[in-house]
């Protein structure tokens, strides 16, 4: 609430004509914290009486929780190209994360496949609109060079290009197994940190934000955590004696994580940037139950399917003097949105984006817009998608026929109305198609058509939309 009434006061001054204040005229600065796989219901914030997120949960009631948020994909790739292009990813064929020798051609280092060279990203227009960028952590959108973030609109960029590693260091980056699951520091220079992963792309956070303080700055901070491989420090292992096996190595990573994202929160305190600055926390797709143990109730299904668990996420949102504290957002919402919010609230006009499906939630947040950012939100994999139209949701499956939620009433899809409401069936069926319609074909379906193709000229083969 200190942060509201101040920026209250200088925007009194300022009407009144009495002084002037820099802050009135000052881009906010722009932090993005990304997770990786975590479950719904593993935060305090949303009920988690085993899962231990003080830092969070205090965030939290710091600004606003979005009741129903969505990625634009069940699976980390595919979620990480809609986040970064405010598009969805189907649109230009980023449809499956990479698999080497299938999704692309070079069936050696699995590099060929990436975020087109032709999608501008959120890094491009933060940057055009007087930003510092930088991307720290878990990148996933293409390991050759021409894919390499510093090209994709990014100042700065520490992480690794790869999907999963280890958070532990290897004794050198040339004994890490996947190349591109080695610690990058800028373009080429690889080299391996000497502590824990999470608390050292911590530290990179800090770094940037003490080297840019004078600037406005834009940061995406990609942890890993609490992905895959399952590797928790003891000192945090050791705070859930009541628990075994994965669940607890989860439980100690989620801890870590936390406390790393309050690290951070000080640190901004203690510079006083605080004030003037929109932080997001959010993740990339449902908790993979079967891999790490998370745990995604009140919602059905996990990651890699289109039931709720697999495609909405925790996602937070604290921006002092415009978003009220311990308030929440009622309607769905997708990470689409995240790149027009954050080039509006940088000053940017939403009518230069190009082509983008999300919209720009600073209207709704603070009561300007009423009623759904979106009334139809969709979902694609291959055969199989996913259509939520106001509150109804259809999914269409290739092997059995298609279900019918009403998400309000039924947040566990437990309940099939398909054959109550075959009229509505029928109408989702023909919008979902519709839409398809406006998409290009899977990159993994070009690979095969033209294999034996140079791929550095693989953009100019994608095909024109239907």
């Amino acid at each position: 609430m200190k942060y509201r009434v101040k920026n209250l006061l200088c925007f009194a001054l300022v009407l009144t004509g009495i002084v002037s204040c820099a802050f009135a005229a000052k881009k906010p600065n722009i932090i993005l914290i990304f997770s990786d796989d975590a479950g719904y219901a593993d935060f305090g914030f949303h009920g988690s009486k085993i899962m231990r997120t003080p830092r969070l949960d205090s965030f939290a009631e710091q600004g606003m929780l979005f009741k129903e948020a969505y990625v634009s994909a069940a699976v980390c790739g595919p979620s990480r190209a809609g986040l970064y292009t405010g598009k969805y990813q189907q649109r230009f064929g980023y449809e499956e994360n990479n698999v080497p020798g299938y999704m692309s051609l070079n069936s050696t280092t699995g590099d060929d496949m990436g975020l087109p060279l032709d999608q501008k990203t959120i890094g491009d227009y933060m940057r055009e609109i007087g930003y510092r960028t930088m991307i720290i952590g878990k990148w996933h959108l293409g390991n050759a060079d021409r894919y390499h973030p510093l090209k994709r609109g990014f100042d700065e960029f520490y992480g690794f290009r790869g999907g999963a590693r280890s958070f532990w260091p290897y004794p050198t980056s040339d004994d890490v197994e996947r190349k591109e699951d080695r610690i990058e520091i800028g373009f080429g220079k690889f080299e391996e940190p000497n502590k824990y992963l999470t608390e050292v792309f911590t530290d990179e956070a800090i770094n940037f934000v003490e080297r840019n303080q004078d600037q406005p700055f834009f940061l995406m901070l990609c942890y890993n955590a609490p992905h895959t491989p399952m590797h928790s420090e003891k000192k945090d292992l050791a705070q859930f004696p009541e628990l075994t096996g994965r669940r607890k190595a989860l439980a100690g990573m989620t801890l870590s994580l936390d406390r790393e994202c309050g690290r951070l929160l000080d640190q901004l305190d203690e510079m006083g940037l605080s004030e003037n600055t929109l932080i997001v926390y959010t993740n990339d797709n449902g908790g993979p139950s079967d891999s790490n143990h998370s745990v995604n109730d009140p919602l059905s299904g996990t990651k890699a399917n289109h039931l709720e668990g697999g495609i909405r996420v925790p996602f937070l949102m604290r921006w002092p003097g415009v978003v009220d504290e311990n308030s929440k957002f009622e309607y769905p919402v997708s990470t689409l949105d995240l790149l027009p919010t954050f080039y509006a609230a940088g000053g940017g006009d939403v009518g230069n984006l190009d082509g983008v499906d999300g919209v720009d939630l600073r209207p709704f947040v603070v009561g300007e817009r009423k009623g759904r950012p979106h009334q139809t939100l969709y979902w694609k994999k291959e055969n199989r998608g996913a259509i939520r139209d106001g509150d109804w949701k259809l999914l269409r499956f290739p092997d059995r026929p298609a279900e019918l939620y009403n998400i309000a009433e039924d947040i566990s899809e437990v309940n099939n109305l398909a054959n109550k409401h075959p009229h509505l069936v029928r109408e989702l069926y023909k919008k979902l198609f519709a839409w398809e319609l406006t998409l290009d074909r899977p990159m993994f379906q070009l690979r095969r058509e033209y294999e034996g193709k140079a791929m550095d000229r693989m953009d100019k083969f994608r095909k024109p939309k239907l």
